[in-house]
């Protein structure tokens, strides 16, 4: 009932009566009223209580109330799980003292203080407590339970005053320990567990340490500490140096949570379900350990499902049926919190992909995001053109700003206001992989296409730029680079004071498709169309045979490819038409005639059974 959000003041009732005798209860994340609480759970005999972040219409003063008014409760009980359950304000000291039958506490992310453990560590039966993210400012009252607590759990104590030879005095008066968790926050940088690892004289009887985010922490330090405690079998090293020396994998019967390996990313998925920061951690090594895997793998899919890594497999992307529009709002906003590197590129990477599956009116809703996104992608390639880091992050960030600026004219201005125009012509200028180039000359064909926008591409630089890559081995970006002049030069006004430029380049780009392959011949990888509708001005210049033949030799390409949607594409957009009138026209290009014929020979073939036949 609680986990399928069923349970409820109305229909908690049915447990009031004596027809259930109730001994394990979990009420994670219910809303239910203490009054409620206290009539249909406090009359069983309950030993193990899960409140896990309950509403605050049950705040913990009241779940310990309704508990003790039950004379065997306060004897047996032996768990209570307080995690994120809130205190009033005006509530100070938490009376656990009665909970006298209690082994086992947790007060994850609550606000208590020191006084309150001193309260706790008095529980005459007490083995297992975990503090993390409290108000804890002194942990000496743990010396109270010494010779009893068997395992403490205090990661992420931000506000501990004490030193560190004190902290470490306290542990060490703890030799019962069989579990210790200090795991911390990297950000923190805190060293306690470096300190930890050169004292010999502690924790003898230890067999899981959690040591995870701590800094100054090194593989032989680590193996040391180990070798004296030949018992261990688990030890935590996510976000921190050690892990990778080959005596993690060679040490029988030691589990380690890192993220070295595989194995090791499993069992930091697996530990630290309830920990963002490390679950982070975990997935970008994930991600990075997986990028190129080609086989599958179920049993990690189950540690890391309904995560944001799922998204940046691009099947699930295109394929899975999810709102597309709330996961690119949320993955822009991520991607704009400036969180580490690694996990930037994955909010890139997803970006990237996302950005296709919008529609230009989704595009056009998401004025915020997409302003903050086209700026932190130009501060990202400006950041590592700097650098001359032509990596993976480069490569998706370039993809992300060509797929966003598609058919979107707010974005294509962003890029423009926000320097962008000088930002590629430097990426350009750093590097010579056509993978880059045609990312590149991509968004400049988007721009190109947006007549407001298209003239401030008239500069010498890009110009320069185009006219050469025009003349690329490489296939696509010689495409590219064509398709932007053809764009550029299918309109006479902006070129008045530069005439014999734009005859120049109608020339060059009419010889260069002259030499192409043919229209069907493979790519590096096929461009994509959301729709024809920016090739038709292009096709009716017949006044411009080069731009005509772009065009053509465009859609073309695209058609013999996937003439399932593009061929659907032409009947739709009312293409065929204009196809028809170039086959006809008397003065149309013989070149331009033949490929225009080529297409609808093309449609024909593949669409017989369509309703709508050609025109011609």
């Amino acid at each position: 009932m609680t986990w399928q959000g069923k349970l409820t003041d109305r229909t908690a009732s049915i447990f009031q009566g004596n027809q259930m005798k109730l001994k394990l209860v979990n009420i994670q994340k219910a809303k239910i009223s203490a009054a409620a609480f206290t009539k249909a759970f406090c009359h069983h005999r309950v030993i193990e209580l899960d409140a896990t972040a309950v509403h605050t219409d049950l705040p913990i003063p009241d779940i310990i109330s309704g508990l003790c008014s039950n004379s065997w409760i306060q004897q047996n009980l032996r768990c209570l799980l307080l995690d994120s359950a809130s205190i009033p304000r005006d509530s100070r000291l938490l009376f656990f003292g009665q909970l006298t039958g209690l082994r086992i506490l947790s007060v994850f992310n609550v606000c208590f203080h020191s006084e309150d453990l001193a309260n706790v560590a008095k529980l005459p039966k007490l083995e297992s407590l975990d503090i993390s993210n409290t108000l804890v400012t002194n942990i000496s009252a743990l010396l109270m339970c010494k010779d009893r607590l068997k395992s403490l759990t205090m990661h992420y104590l931000k506000c501990l005053t004490m030193t560190k030879p004190q902290i470490l005095a306290v542990i060490r008066e703890l030799k019962c320990l069989r579990h210790l968790d200090i795991s911390d926050h990297r950000q923190l940088k805190s060293d306690l567990a470096f300190h930890l690892l050169q004292q010999k004289d502690i924790l003898p009887h230890i067999v899981s340490l959690d040591i995870s985010g701590g800094s100054c922490i090194t593989d032989g330090a680590v193996e040391l500490f180990i070798q004296q405690r030949p018992a261990m079998q688990f030890v935590g090293l996510l976000a921190t140096d050690a892990g990778y020396s080959d005596f993690f994998t060679a040490k029988q019967g030691l589990r380690v949570a890192g993220g070295a390996n595989m194995s090791q990313i499993s069992e930091a998925l697996s530990r630290y379900r309830n920990r963002s920061c490390f679950m982070k951690e975990a997935l970008y090594r994930l991600f990075t350990e997986t990028f190129s895997m080609q086989i599958t793998m179920p049993a990690i899919l189950k540690l890391q499902k309904n995560c944001l890594l799922s998204l940046t497999n691009s099947r699930i992307l295109v394929d899975v049926p999810f709102d597309r529009f709330d996961a690119a709002k949320f993955v822009m906003r991520w991607l704009c919190k400036h969180e580490n590197p690694k996990m930037q590129t994955m909010a890139v990477s997803i970006t990237s992909i996302l950005a296709l599956q919008l529609s230009p009116e989704q595009t056009a809703q998401l004025q915020e995001e997409l302003l903050m996104a086209v700026k932190e992608l130009l501060a990202i390639v400006k950041q590592k053109t700097t650098e001359n880091l032509d990596d993976v992050t480069l490569l998706f960030t370039l993809k992300a700003l060509w797929n966003l600026t598609d058919e979107s004219p707010a974005a294509c201005s962003h890029f423009m206001e926000n320097q962008g125009l000088a930002i590629f012509i430097q990426v350009l200028e750093t590097f010579s992989e056509s993978a880059i180039q045609s990312k590149v000359l991509g968004l400049w064909n988007n721009i190109a296409e947006v007549r407001e926008l298209s003239s401030k591409l008239l500069t010498e630089d890009v110009l320069k730029h185009i006219s050469s890559l025009l003349h690329s081995k490489e296939m696509e970006v010689s495409y590219l680079a064509a398709g932007i002049i053809a764009h550029l030069t299918s309109d006479k006004q902006p070129w008045i004071s530069q005439d014999l430029q734009r005859s120049a380049l109608l020339q060059d780009l009419y010889a260069t498709i002259q030499n192409w392959p043919s229209s069907s011949c493979k790519m590096t990888a096929l461009v994509t169309y959301r729709s024809f509708k920016a090739f038709f001005p292009l096709l009716g210049n017949f006044s411009q045979p080069a731009v005509q033949l772009w065009a053509l030799w465009a859609m073309y390409h695209v058609c013999s490819k996937n003439p399932s949607k593009y061929c659907k594409m032409l009947v739709e957009e009312e293409g065929l038409q204009l196809l028809c009138d170039i086959q006809e026209h008397s003065e149309a290009d013989p070149q331009t005639q033949q490929i225009a014929t080529s297409i609808l020979d093309d449609f024909r073939m593949h669409f017989m059974n369509y309703q709508r036949p050609p025109l011609c």
